[in-house]
């Protein structure tokens, strides 16, 4: 039975029950008036922005015209008017068509405090739309308003425009936010053929905060049990120690894993099957050499050479800083994990402010490179 999680509660839904919201009363013709939608309204608390035409559940339970997954409208019970607005039962937040009929990937971004989930998101998504989507030749485009609208305030005007650095992520206990939902398409060529591939990503930024305790990430971060790939992002400089234990990578990444476990009913002593992703942030702040001081040699493919040489090199400096347990850890518990190194800004800031040179990333497509090729969107080639 085809299923698919909603990308702002996650919670699992089959596709045959997804519900539909009417679409109202255009002006004096026909259609329901809009009424308080205390589900949408619990979600967003706020009752005023949960003032829309009701849902309703799909006709038959949605065996009607579903074809391979849900059916794509339906006619409103009140008032018969036809309706392409699908919503989650759960949550009742819209759920755009492309996320209905593309198969998901929730990517779950997380890290301690200070180690530049903010600046990594912007930056990456302003990459997949600017040079990687060239190279790769995707398209990204968001699936929803909020999405469109947030990125732009939250993200790209105070980065690209205003060139300051991102604030700190709020808590999610004082500031509720909605996740980045894009739909990724990407042509590639298989035997002889043209084939069209989308995947949904949906990027949920974490505050260090959330991450603290067992009791608050459990409350505020189920998303984290839906992911089917996480990226871990780590600041080199707290893998010396000395800081807030709660803060600590290893800590951040052993109660993220044990939400994964407990998620998906795994029991220890097997490994988790998600593809965990461990990026080094700010690495161009260190004295490197080898492979990450080098480019992919590679276009639009994964350069496993490439991918191999870093993983290698990232491993080895984890061991020169007394940190070899992180690695140890990530062999123990994930099926497939990769080691990276990333820079978003690709030079150090100044005063709160982007530096001299502007921003120049540096590899930040790596981790999203080495999933794509894990999700069979990717070629990899030597």
């Amino acid at each position: 039975m085809p299923s698919i999680t909603c990308p702002y509660c996650f919670a699992r839904v089959p596709a045959e029950r997804i519900a539909f919201r009417c679409a109202g009363s255009p002006g004096r013709g026909p259609g329901c008036a809009p009424r308080l939608d205390t589900e949408l309204a619990v979600y967003t608390g706020s009752p005023a922005a949960a003032s829309l035409p009701p849902v309703f559940d799909p006709p038959d339970g949605g065996r009607l015209g579903m074809g391979r997954g849900a059916q794509r409208r339906a006619a409103c019970p009140e008032c018969g008017q036809n309706t392409a607005r699908r919503v989650c039962p759960e949550c009742h937040n819209p759920l755009p068509g492309a996320y209905c009929e593309t198969p998901g990937k929730i990517v779950a971004l997380v890290g301690a405090k200070n180690s530049g989930k903010s600046t990594y998101i912007a930056v990456l998504l302003h990459e997949l739309s600017h040079r990687i989507g060239a190279e790769l030749g995707t398209s990204l485009v968001a699936c929803d308003d909020r999405t469109i609208e947030r990125y732009k305030r939250d993200f790209h005007r105070p980065l690209f425009g205003d060139r300051r650095l991102l604030p700190a992520t709020a808590s999610a206990v004082t500031t509720p936010r909605d996740p980045l939902v894009y739909l990724l398409t990407r042509t590639r060529r298989r035997r002889m053929r043209q084939q069209d591939m989308s995947l949904t990503l949906v990027l949920f930024d974490t505050a260090g905060e959330d991450l603290r305790s067992r009791d608050v990430t459990d409350l505020h971060l189920r998303y984290l049990a839906a992911a089917d790939a996480i990226i871990f992002l780590v600041d080199p400089l707290e893998l010396t120690g000395g800081g807030d234990p709660d803060g600590d990578p290893i800590n951040v990444i052993a109660r993220v894993t044990d939400l994964l476990r407990a998620g998906r009913d795994v029991p220890h002593g097997r490994k988790l099957p998600v593809p965990a992703a461990v990026a080094l942030t700010k690495i161009d702040a260190l004295p490197l050499d080898g492979a990450l001081q080098q480019n992919r040699a590679l276009p639009a493919v994964l350069d496993l050479n490439d991918r191999e040489a870093v993983h290698e090199q990232v491993r080895a400096l984890l061991y020169d800083w007394q940190a070899g347990e992180l690695d140890r850890y990530l062999g123990h518990e994930y099926a497939d994990y990769g080691l990276f190194g990333v820079s978003a800004l690709g030079g150090v800031p100044r005063d709160g402010a982007v530096g001299t040179g502007g921003i120049r990333p540096y590899r930040v497509e790596d981790p999203l490179l080495w999933l794509l090729h894990q999700f069979g969107m990717l070629s990899g080639a030597r």
